[in-house]
């Protein structure tokens, strides 16, 4: 996956992304980071995608329109008229190479979408047909990727975390201080189903009463162990290529935000390529670290003082050779005349003349505007 272009395709005018091993997108609510991803997801598997819609029985005939809809929610199919344009690796697609009697279901893009709450709301995933018409495609095959994984992934085990195969004892001991506090998370069956409780000493908490942090971060846990650890049957990772993490430090502390950001680089390092979309400036700090360590001879040391894990370790063995991937960085910037355009700020250099780079589309602007305005009003106290 090296570029993708897209032009006047619902609110998006002009996007030009080259990707890195890491692909960081940035940029307001509604500017259309998700639009952006999930078309480049429809490009990429195509195939797929209509093999699983015949495979739930829906009818969409010959009709191209009716296939964005089931896609991107219904109603969204006007965002992609006759002049829209989508050009991925130097290939013109175009709407009407969306097959209709697909080759392969052969799926490469893991889509982890930012409403994945969505997918556990009751405490257990949902299947596939469950999802009613608003829904885009990316969420419900999100949830019953899940859904397989928990009914046949796990072996016998019922405990979801503390899991011993599944995540590096640092990352486990992170998640814990951080989100978990020494509870475990185990199914249960329910009214004839098996939902995740919070079992804290002889406790056992349903789903909905979880802290807000807990339930947000359940979903992208689950997503984690479906691409590292053993070998599963029913979830082959060795078929996906690349990974899309839409807002991977939504409710998260900013501790558990570093061991999701450490995984991510597992996943770097497991080989897949990787994209995602944030409006955390915690993702961009480590970016903006990265690209500067790099270039010292003790950039592993300080990798390992900056993530605060141990020489020697299983997570400082995993950043071996982290420094030869890339990251490159998107600012979505909606123009005067609505549309949005991509803007490139790979060097996420505070001292750029272009504003838009030097405050990291806008992710730094509050803090450099409050410490400008203390340092001005201590100076007049002064």
């Amino acid at each position: 996956m090296n570029n993708l272009k897209i032009s006047d395709l619902g609110p998006l005018g002009k996007i030009n992304i080259n990707f890195g091993d890491l692909t960081i997108l940035v940029g307001p609510q509604a500017s259309g980071k998700s639009i952006a991803l999930e078309t480049l997801k429809l490009v990429v598997d195509r195939d797929s995608v209509i093999s699983n819609l015949d495979r739930y029985n829906y009818i969409i005939g010959h009709n191209i329109d009716k296939i964005l809809n089931v896609y991107y929610g219904d109603g969204m199919a006007p965002i992609w008229k006759s002049h829209a344009s989508v050009i991925f690796d130097g290939a013109y697609f175009d709407k009407k190479q969306i097959p209709l009697k697909p080759k392969s279901d052969n799926e490469t893009v893991f889509y982890i979408p930012a409403q994945r709450i969505l997918s556990i709301s009751d405490g257990r995933p949902k299947n596939f047909m469950e999802f009613d018409s608003s829904s885009p495609y990316i969420h419900r095959i999100f949830s019953e990727t899940l859904r397989l994984f928990m009914q046949n992934g796990l072996g016998q085990s019922n405990t979801i975390f503390p899991l011993s195969n599944r995540l590096k004892g640092h990352m486990k001991k992170s998640l814990n201080a951080s989100i978990f506090h020494n509870a475990k998370v185990v199914m249960e069956e329910r009214s004839g189903q098996k939902k995740m409780l919070l079992q804290v000493d002889d406790v056992n908490i349903p789903f909905m009463s979880w802290s807000a942090g807990q339930k947000e971060f359940m979903p992208l846990l689950l997503a984690f162990y479906c691409l590292s650890g053993p070998p599963s049957k029913v979830i082959k990772r060795e078929k996906y290529k690349y990974v899309i993490i839409e807002e991977p430090g939504m409710g998260l502390h900013p501790r558990a935000i570093i061991s999701v950001l450490l995984q991510i680089l597992e996943l770097l390092q497991d080989g897949y390529q990787v994209i995602l979309s944030t409006h955390s400036p915690m993702f961009l700090e480590f970016a903006w670290a990265f690209n500067l360590l790099r270039k010292v001879s003790t950039k592993y040391k300080a990798l390992n003082e900056l993530f605060e894990v141990p020489e020697n370790s299983s997570i400082s063995t995993m950043l071996t050779g982290i420094f030869e991937k890339t990251i490159n960085t998107y600012y979505f910037k909606r123009t005067k005349t609505g549309k949005v355009v991509s803007v490139n700020i790979s060097s996420l250099d505070a001292g750029s003349s272009n504003s838009i780079i030097a405050e990291w589309g806008g992710l730094s602007s509050f803090a450099s505007k409050a410490s400008e305005v203390v340092s001005k009003h201590l100076n007049n106290e002064d």
